[in-house]
């Protein structure tokens, strides 16, 4: 394609529809035997619960469709969980977990529930992690060009380097990104890479996270000002363009 960017300054490649071959990648992920997990938290008091329906039935159809998939579902509600029909391959994990009074808490502690089941579980289950919000709705298949170390979704309301008008400016924050600084603005509903990579990724977001806290500080999208901080300082290897987590208001 030359519509678009394909290739990052560090040459990391962009995937858009239309820049891989999807049969060849399968063929290569198959030879591997790798086995990848699917991170989403549902919670009642935010409305969230009535969107596990939705995502579980899409994800299960169109994520990695014909490989192993293990799904973790972080909720408050587990009894509320309607039943889903999972293909033989994938399989579904609830893990309740205590809701929290303040959305920026549940955004604080996203990072550090994250790394602290990588560390004690899915560091023994999975060889890659993405993690991926619950009111997403996959309309299309999203396969194995996503596989890669270090994997970041650029957001679709900010397409082209240069554009970080978005991020975290308080020279105090950890997650502050110098005027001119940023490479692209990345979502914070559709990442992933290694379970190592994520789990590095996690643990710097949770600490800088903390150290904001008892600063006083709060960054104006929380997580993803501190997920973008960091793949400023630890480029990722890959990029989803927009195409795969697109915003409806647009």
């Amino acid at each position: 394609r030359r519509d678009v960017l394909v290739l990052t300054p560090w040459l990391a490649p962009i995937v858009w529809e239309g820049t891989f071959s999807r049969d060849i990648l399968d063929a290569q992920y198959l030879q591997k035997n790798l086995l990848t997990g699917v991170v989403t938290f549902a919670l009642e008091k935010y409305c969230y619960v009535q969107f596990i329906e939705g995502f579980m039935s899409s994800a299960n159809k169109y994520f990695l469709a014909g490989h192993p998939v293990n799904f973790y579902l972080f909720t408050d509600s587990p009894e509320k969980i309607p039943h889903l029909q999972m293909a033989p391959e994938n399989h579904l994990f609830v893990i309740p977990v205590q809701d929290d009074p303040r959305w920026q808490g549940i955004s604080r502690s996203h990072m550090d529930i994250l790394s602290s089941y990588i560390q004690r579980q899915f560091q023994h289950e999975v060889d890659y992690l993405y993690c991926v919000d619950i009111n997403v709705q996959l309309l299309a298949h999203v396969g194995v060009e996503i596989i890669d170390a270090l994997v970041a979704t650029i957001s679709s309301w900010q397409v082209t380097p240069q554009q970080d008008k978005a991020s975290e400016t308080h020279p105090e924050s950890q997650s502050a990104i110098p005027e001119g600084q940023g490479d692209f603005y990345y979502t914070a509903s559709f990442y992933g890479g290694s379970v190592a990579e994520v789990y590095k990724l996690s643990r710097a977001c949770s600490a800088g996270l903390v150290e904001d806290t008892e600063n006083g500080i709060e960054g104006p999208w929380h997580h993803e000002s501190h997920l973008n901080r960091y793949l400023l300082q630890h480029r990722p290897t890959r990029l989803l363009s927009p195409e795969y987590y697109w915003d409806t208001e647009l």
